[in-house]
């Protein structure tokens, strides 16, 4: 089974810079995006073969997610149950019969860190979620989570810390997330190797490579011999994220 992960920053922007394309070219099972910024029917996009999911914020032009599969779900569930935090579209949770796909995008703290101490309270309910979820069945969790969990996943380390992203409040709330049974698909494969999921729009940051890798796929351990391949699609443009790609045995 092969999965995509890509926050498209506006998927309507995402489909005027080459995103039909990408999405044939990379041929997913499920294909999972992230920030679609737009409301259900705001985008002319519907591949052959493929049902499509849909979970917008309710301010419009913000947020949401949204999957295409290509095998029928048994059950989609929208948000964490949790009236706070269900408002801003940022989880999408498919239910198949081995395993539970979900999609996330994780709120930014934001510049100055003025959603830091809401980002905490997000990280322990959603946490709560997913082991909820994996307490039934394997889950695999991808998206856009907004943290380098360590130095090694961005370019400047020293002189972003404690930026948004790089906090050690939100690195130290992935670290909680897998130790409590989960593994991060991309170091399981490639512990040493430097390659980054999104760059800023400004100073030529994706020409100089100064990234972050801050989309992930991340899997219940007990599955995690199961991952085949985990990829970053960093040759893919079209967004200031590039896809990445969980091969899995499931």
């Amino acid at each position: 089974m092969k999965l995509i992960s890509w926050n498209v920053n506006g998927l309507r922007a995402c489909l005027t810079h080459g995103f039909a394309e990408s999405f044939a070219q990379l041929d997913a099972d499920i294909f999972s995006v992230q920030e679609t910024k737009m409301q259900p029917g705001q985008a002319d996009f519907a591949p052959d073969g493929y049902t499509e999911y849909t979970y917008s914020a309710e301010k419009k032009g913000y947020s949401g997610t949204a999957c295409w599969c290509r095998e029928v779900p048994l059950a989609v569930t929208m948000g964490i149950g949790i009236e706070q935090h269900d408002h801003e579209g940022r989880v999408l949770t498919l239910e198949y019969p081995g395993f539970y796909l979900v999609n996330c995008y994780t709120p930014n703290s934001q510049d100055g860190l003025k959603r830091l101490d809401y980002r905490m309270e997000w990280e322990d309910a959603f946490r709560a979620y997913l082991l909820a979820l994996d307490a039934k069945k394997p889950v695999i969790l991808c998206g856009d989570l907004n943290v380098a969990h360590r130095e090694i996943d961005i370019k400047n380390d020293k002189t972003n810390h404690m930026s948004a992203g790089f906090t050690d409040q939100e690195r130290g709330k992935m670290t909680e997330l897998l130790d409590a049974g989960f593994a991060d698909s991309f170091r399981l494969l490639h512990p040493d190797e430097v390659k980054y999921s999104w760059w800023s729009y400004r100073f030529h940051a994706r020409e100089k490579n100064a990234g972050w890798r801050i989309d992930y796929f991340i899997v219940s351990r007990r599955i995690a011999e199961k991952v085949r391949a985990a990829e970053i699609h960093n040759e893919i443009f079209g967004s200031d994220h590039c896809p990445v790609e969980l091969d899995i045995d499931l």
